[in-house]
């Protein structure tokens, strides 16, 4: 036994990359949950103490103590932000607001599909994409219904743009909410950064959507009569928790905006308000819409990835892209963006995130904080924007692809893949253009 432990600690960097790997393998073939795969691997990275399980050891403090390399700011920030969405949602505010806009567009498909893709994008950037996903598929196929056409591509055109638009900013996507923690970036960060690019990245892709799709967008002057006349004033269904839970939200978002202002961490705000609207729900009832699983996942990856940079892997690994782009920001930037793109769109952007942010800083610690600035802004735009590319790329695909499957609206991987390889395309070029004007010139 002695042997054993002796051979996990000296060969610590090669066992828990190991460990890391087979988790990545698992994840991408999505034959077991991935929240499962991330618990088993951060249970055998405790088993093969590769972390501390004691947070005391003869009365000093464990460095190597796991609960050291779960990031709870990206945890709270999650938890309160999906409370404060979940509780919203339930007065009809959002869909009531999707609805108004769509009779804005006179029943005209095209209208309809951009209003959708705009609509898809701004929610997405302050509820995050997956609850905006959930959202607005309902919407889709009523309309869809109303016009008799084929709901497809408005659901691969919310997949699309709600990727974009949660790039904007820290809330948008949970790679931001890991960027965000580990650079010390603020909400404002992120929009200062961010919105601009991503605005003409959801305008381009959009045209570029509704060409693609012009054939499909189609209907006679009856039925786009139909979408005028839908009937929304009863989609409101509570006007008291609309109103508490919108100025809620306002205020979180406000206090995001104001961090630099009130030095209050984002998670902190996004718990106080939802403490607050807690006061007035069954807090068993609340709680149970929290994605568990995401949460959990994102607990068992930070313990997988802490093994590794706990044992000195993560610093390898930064001193290996230093290497071989022979310290180049130039260089170093251009490979982190188009790999997080590609990477992102074969595997979960979330684990792929989770382990490039701890390498950032170990390159931040050698190089500073501005040769790494652009940097992980590259890794954003490369990550976020990369869950476009497959059907699996990140969450929101996977539960629009679902719900379109059971709907007998199947949208195939092999037909997704062609319309994701070209939208992801687009925008990484458009990204490396502008992350050479802005950070590299």
């Amino acid at each position: 036994m002695e042997n054993f432990i002796s051979f996990i600690h000296s060969n610590a960097i090669g066992v828990s990359a190991t460990i890391l790997i087979i988790a990545y393998i698992f994840i991408a073939l999505e034959k077991i949950p991935k929240v499962t795969v991330a618990l088993i691997g951060a249970a055998i990275t405790l088993i093969l103490g590769l972390l501390g399980q004691n947070k005391l050891i003869n009365g000093e403090f464990e460095p190597g103590y796991f609960i050291n390399f779960v990031d709870f700011n990206v945890i709270f920030l999650l938890v309160s932000m999906m409370i404060v969405v979940n509780i919203a949602t339930r007065s009809g505010m959002f869909n009531w607001a999707a609805i108004e806009m769509l009779r804005k567009t006179k029943g005209h498909p095209k209208l309809i599909l951009i209003s959708l893709s705009i609509f898809t994008a701004i929610a997405s950037a302050f509820l995050d994409n997956v609850t905006t996903v959930i959202l607005i598929m309902p919407v889709t196929f009523v309309i869809a219904k109303e016009l008799d056409i084929n709901p497809i591509p408005f659901l691969i055109t919310e997949i699309l743009a709600s990727n974009i638009g949660g790039t904007a900013t820290l809330i948008g996507d949970p790679p931001n909410i890991i960027i965000g923690s580990a650079a010390g970036f603020s909400f404002m960060d992120f929009l200062k950064e961010l919105t601009d690019i991503v605005l003409l990245i959801l305008v381009v892709c959009t045209g570029i959507l509704v060409f693609i799709f012009r054939k499909d967008l189609v209907s006679n002057p009856e039925k786009m009569k139909n979408i005028v006349e839908l009937d929304n004033s009863h989609t409101i269904t509570d006007k008291p928790l609309m109103i508490r839970s919108g100025l809620v939200l306002l205020l979180v978002i406000l206090g995001f905006i104001l961090h630099d202002v009130i030095h209050i961490q984002t998670c902190v705000v996004a718990m106080a308000g939802a403490a607050f609207l807690l006061l007035f729900e069954n807090p068993h009832e609340a709680f149970q819409e929290i994605e568990w699983n995401t949460i959990f996942f994102f607990i068992g990856l930070f313990i997988i990835i802490g093994g590794l940079e706990h044992a000195g892997g993560i610093k390898l690994m930064s001193e290996w892209l230093l290497a071989i782009t022979n310290g180049s920001q130039h260089a170093a930037a251009m490979i982190i963006l188009w790999a997080s793109g590609v990477l992102s769109g074969i595997i979960d952007n979330i684990p792929y995130t989770a382990t490039m942010a701890p390498l950032l800083v170990e390159v931040q610690k050698v190089m500073g904080a501005e040769y790494t600035h652009p940097l992980w802004w590259c890794l954003s735009l490369g990550a976020c924007l990369g869950g476009n590319m497959t059907i699996i790329g990140a969450a929101a695909n996977v539960i629009v692809s679902e719900t379109a499957a059971a709907a007998d609206y199947p949208i195939k991987f092999m037909d997704f893949l062609k319309y994701g390889v070209l939208i992801t395309t687009v925008s990484l070029l458009m990204s490396t253009g502008y992350i050479w004007l802005r950070f590299l010139t």
